[in-house]
């Protein structure tokens, strides 16, 4: 892009056309977004690094993002305590599961759309709007995901207008779902769900909807060897984010540690976990 003399941006960065960061750098550097890349072809046995499990929940307060810790590279664990709950803005999450480095990119771009709308409209988006802008980015990788780098985020926060948390799952094409209640997303999704189908109640406090979350990310570990459980000599324990009407809040790891020792204490005694009654 060239500047104009005397002035040290380019013309395009002066012009007041959109408010969406994504569509400027679609118009200006398209080379720059994920799902623009050329990709060279792979060698045989070419494995990315993988984010495994995702869970969210609504509750009396708001919301709750959680994840596991582990990435693996096939069969390997390429690292045991990453980080795949993150905050949007201040009043919603994202989490990823997927190919992490394509997955975070992502992230930081869809923190960068929210913020640079903010700024220009003065506004924030309501969190349909932001929900929208996650549908077209995770599109917009459509083609990457179709040769094998897909992303799959979850996306929740507190919708201020309506007083309540609320949650929207992806698929790769970036189809949009809302969810009611609970949703969960990876490799281990489908044990996690399971545990947070007997577990789960709408109006459960802080302190249970965590205890349900560390309880389905540990059935999810015992099920799927991609999914990391808690790691009580590492002192590694799934990263906890809520949202409420006082914004986003990471659960400082010790909380989570108290809870997860609990539940590790707890299925030394009944290893498949608590029991829901039949009726």
């Amino acid at each position: 892009m060239s500047t104009q003399p005397g002035n040290g941006l380019p013309p395009a960065f002066m012009a007041p056309e959109t408010s969406s960061f994504l569509d400027f750098l679609a118009a200006q550097a398209p080379e720059l977004l994920p799902g623009k890349r050329r990709l060279p072809t792979p060698h045989a046995g070419f494995e990315a690094p993988h984010g495994t499990t995702i869970v969210a929940a609504t509750y009396a307060d708001g919301v709750l993002v959680a994840g596991d810790r582990r990435i693996t590279m096939g069969n390997v664990i390429a690292h045991r305590e990453y980080e795949k709950v993150f905050p949007a803005d201040e009043y919603s999450a994202v989490a990823i599961a997927g190919t992490v480095g394509v997955a975070v990119e992502l992230v930081r771009l869809f923190q960068l759309e929210l913020e640079h709308y903010e700024k220009i409209e003065g506004t924030a988006l309501s969190l349909d709007g932001k929900a929208n802008r996650l549908t077209t980015m995770v599109r917009g990788n459509l083609g990457m995901a179709m040769q094998g780098l897909a992303v799959v985020p979850v996306f929740a926060g507190y919708d201020v207008d309506r007083g309540t948390g609320r949650i929207f799952s992806y698929d790769v094409t970036g189809g949009r779902t809302e969810e009611t209640g609970f949703t969960a997303t990876g490799s281990g999704s489908v044990y996690a769900r399971g545990a947070l189908k007997k577990l789960y109640r709408a109006d459960m406090a802080e302190e249970e909807v965590v205890t349900a979350a560390v309880q389905a990310l540990y059935d999810a570990a015992d099920d799927d060897s991609a999914t990391g459980g808690p790691d009580l000599t590492r002192r590694l324990f799934p990263l906890v984010a809520l949202v409420t009407e006082h914004g986003y809040r990471q659960l400082p790891q010790q909380e989570v540690a108290a809870i997860a020792q609990n539940v590790v204490d707890r299925r030394q005694r009944t290893p498949d976990g608590p029991q829901a009654p039949v009726l």
